[in-house]
């Protein structure tokens, strides 16, 4: 399949990167469905939650888009403010966390692709 929805994807709950409370996320496609992408995950953060700092190898980089929801992201030692329509890429070997700063869930699609 080549479309995904939030409506229609079961998302599991976790603890991503020792953040802040739990996340909701469903990987809808992994490397053996998608060349290029190591995956593309579904995610939501809930109010006050996060996803914890973490730095990334040089053999991937990783695409944030927000979907929906307010939120904090840190990327490389720099903190900016995110909504609906923003996309972050968080480069090889670069470091980043995103927190939910707003009174809904924070959708966001991940895409994780080799570099």
């Amino acid at each position: 399949m080549s479309r995904y929805s939030f409506r229609d994807s079961i998302l599991s709950e976790t603890i991503a990167h020792g953040g802040q409370g739990v996340v909701k996320t469903a990987r809808v496609a992994g490397e053996d469905r998608h060349s290029g992408f190591h995956f593309i995950d579904l995610t939501e953060v809930p109010p006050g939650h996060s996803i914890g700092v973490h730095t990334h190898g040089l053999e991937d980089e990783e695409v944030y888009v927000i979907v929906a929801g307010q939120g904090e992201m840190t990327l490389n030692g720099q903190t900016f403010d995110v909504e609906p329509g923003d996309v972050v890429v968080n480069p090889r070997g670069g470091t980043h966390a995103l927190t939910n700063t707003g009174s809904e869930p924070l959708r966001l699609v991940v895409l994780d692709v080799r570099a």
